[in-house]
């Protein structure tokens, strides 16, 4: 019999030693993984109707389970918001980390997730708690956990993507034919549309989100059933959870299904992926914004001052957003050094990389419930970059291939538009004020049209291509890109309700104000 001295835990009857102390607050996953709250009893609720339909559990004894799962899952409620025992309303909401503490505080001999939902349903509803394990495992309750949180966070970040790419959208558009110019090297290259520059990013969104799309569905099968390691040892219809918790089908193999973690490494590396490009945009945004290039005004509400300068406006949340790339990447780190060298299948080691997924989701649901409105907020300095881009002899290329077009091998067009280059800058003067004398000593193609060819409208039209910055393909870009966004929120939104609707316990969502789910 287990030790009378000490909370009996899950697994206690082998064991007749207490754990050490020190040990046994060491190992708890409690303190962390009480935020899978939710998902716990959804699929508790999901297991339930399943040894249901075996015979496990009555009609009756199903539904007061039920029941007290569903008052399980809205302890998080009590902590949510703090009411005012005097006005019955809201004083203040509590963060993530203040109801954590909370949950944690009031169940000290919760050992994780599972036990504190055990612990409770037994409050609830008495020894009937005790029938809910039948047919089930810890390994599979907590690979299908992790399944629904990022699943979840999947959903959510697609949804800041999205609103994020809305943002760039409306800045392009207002942003009309305002010219700026391209780098390469961080070398004036070419000049192009501000909406063209803009648009590169909603590209790599577009890139973002299909990426976490592919990954949901790789990831979208139900664990439950799968026991410790080699399956249930009951006869258990596997269809019946996996419908209940929007899963498209079970598990193929129960032993890869509790030792696996592809999809919460896959997860962090699009997030990885998606950081990188967050953080391209950031810097660019720093660069830009400051006097050496004048690009564009920082907003006020989104930066701030220096406590010793009182000149300075600080671009505090760009370079953030490059600081909290590095977080999203170390979380892939560790999901993938953690996973390298484990035999199959579970092992104690997966509890430590829970942590770095629910820091991924908070990092990117935080990063993008700021950027949208940020982005939005972004004021150019249309004159400064339309002068940046008519100087320094970015029109060389269009100069080129005016040669190029008058039957000039484009080598040799290069070659003589570099000499045009070279005695502009030994004279201070751009291409287009080169007197035409000089340019025929060049070549004998020149003519009084190679001025009309090099103007800035020019330079940007010659670059007439399906992706080119031409007035007219980003008029085009930008209205598809606006169709490809709203077919992506449509089809994103599509994803979450049916997730929500087919979770018996996805009520319980709204009682946690997490950030993965407020993006």
């Amino acid at each position: 019999m287990s030790n009378p001295e000490q909370p009996a835990k899950m697994w206690s009857g082998r064991f007749r030693e207490p754990l050490n102390r020190t040990f046994e607050q060491w190992q708890r996953s409690f303190p962390f993984d009480w935020r899978l709250l939710p998902q716990e009893v959804a699929a508790s609720m999901a297991h339930a109707k399943t040894i249901a339909a075996a015979g496990i559990l009555t009609p009756e004894e199903l539904a007061k389970m039920l029941q007290g799962l569903e008052a399980v899952g809205t302890r998080t409620t009590n902590w949510a918001h703090r009411i005012s025992a005097t006005s019955g309303e809201v004083d203040y909401n509590t963060s993530t980390q203040q109801i954590g503490a909370a949950i944690v505080a009031s169940a000290p001999q919760a050992e994780d997730i599972h036990h504190y939902v055990e612990l409770e349903l037994t409050r609830e509803v008495g020894a009937l708690a005790l029938k809910l394990h039948t047919g089930r495992s810890r390994n599979e309750q907590i690979a299908t956990d992790m399944r629904l949180f990022v699943r979840d966070a999947i959903d959510a970040t697609t949804a800041g993507l999205v609103a994020w790419a809305q943002a760039l959208i409306t800045l392009a558009e207002s942003s009309g034919q305002a010219t700026m110019p391209s780098y390469t090297h961080l070398q004036r290259a070419e000049p192009v549309l501000v909406a063209h520059w803009l648009l590169a990013y909603v590209t790599m969104i577009e890139r973002d989100a299909t990426r976490l799309l592919d990954a949901r569905k790789r990831m979208n099968l139900c664990p439950l059933g799968s026991g410790a390691v080699a399956g249930a040892t009951l006869a258990l219809d596997r269809t019946i959870a996996a419908a209940a918790l929007g899963f498209d089908a079970p598990t193929p193999n129960s032993m890869d299904a509790t030792s696996d973690r592809d999809f919460a490494l896959e997860f962090t590396q699009c997030l990885t992926t998606l950081g990188l490009h967050i953080s391209r945009f950031a810097e660019e945004l720093t660069l830009y914004s400051t006097a050496e290039f004048g690009f564009l005004d920082l907003p006020e509400a989104f930066s701030t001052g220096s406590s010793a300068m009182p000149q300075k406006k600080n671009p505090d949340l760009t370079e953030l957003i490059r600081g909290k790339s590095a977080r999203l990447a170390g979380a892939s780190s560790t999901l993938t050094l953690l996973i390298k060298g484990l035999p199959l299948a579970y092992n104690k080691d997966l509890q430590e990389g829970q942590e770095p997924v629910f820091d991924a989701a908070d990092t990117i649901a935080g990063i993008l419930s700021v950027l949208p409105a940020f982005t939005r907020s972004l004021k150019f300095r249309a004159a400064a970059m339309q002068s940046a881009a008519e100087n320094g002899y970015l029109n060389a290329m269009a100069a080129a291939t005016y040669l190029s077009n008058k039957g000039v091998p484009f080598r040799k067009a290069h070659e003589i538009i570099g000499n045009a280059v070279r005695l502009g800058l030994e004279t201070n003067i751009e291409l287009n004020a080169i007197p035409l004398a000089q340019l025929q000593a060049l070549s004998e193609h020149f003519a009084e049209d190679f001025y009309a060819a090099i103007t800035l409208q020019a330079t940007l039209d010659c670059h007439d291509v399906i992706g080119g910055t031409a007035t007219q393909r980003v008029a085009q870009a930008l209205a598809a890109a606006k169709s490809r966004i709203t077919t992506l929120a449509t089809h994103s939104l599509d994803l979450s309700f049916r997730s929500v609707a087919e979770e018996s316990a996805s009520p319980l969502l709204s009682a946690l104000p997490s950030e993965a789910h407020n993006a």
